[in-house]
């Protein structure tokens, strides 16, 4: 795992999942919990790929944990990680999120994890669209999902 996908067809299968899709999928209590649960069932129905960070995984351990409780984390560990393809950001991404987060962070609240997503998004995943309900994402030019 960790490898961007080879073929173009495989190419066009994929989707980036954020802390804020995984969050609100296992929040009942979320805002855009019955959009996730939706989106959900069309990455399933469509059979795409869903590639995350492993930063994006301890972040949303650490939200569903304190934010909602520790049966949704450990549902998260269980029952979704296992499901997606984790990526693990390169050296040469890390660096350039560094320099995002540096950049765009003064005037925003951009967090490092998010950097960290774009520069695996738009390097090795070539631009794939996100399952995200962040509003940074759009603004640093990434795809959403709409299904």
């Amino acid at each position: 795992m960790g490898s961007a996908a080879r073929s173009s067809g495989e190419n066009k299968r994929r989707v980036f999942a954020d802390t804020s899709y995984f969050f609100a999928l296992l929040s009942p209590h979320d805002s855009n919990h019955e959009r996730a649960v939706e989106l959900s069932r069309e990455v399933a129905h469509s059979r795409l790929n869903v590639y995350t960070t492993w930063d994006v995984v301890v972040e949303t351990v650490t939200l569903l944990r304190y934010r909602a409780n520790f049966e949704s984390a450990r549902i998260f560990l269980a029952e979704v990680t296992p499901d997606v393809i984790l990526v693990y950001p390169l050296e040469t991404e890390r660096q350039a999120a560094i320099q995002l987060f540096l950049r765009w962070s003064r005037e925003r609240r951009l967090s490092l994890c998010d950097a960290i997503s774009y520069a695996v998004v738009s390097s090795r995943l070539s631009g794939a669209p996100c399952l995200a309900f962040d509003a940074d994402f759009a603004a640093l030019g990434l795809t959403i999902f709409a299904g």
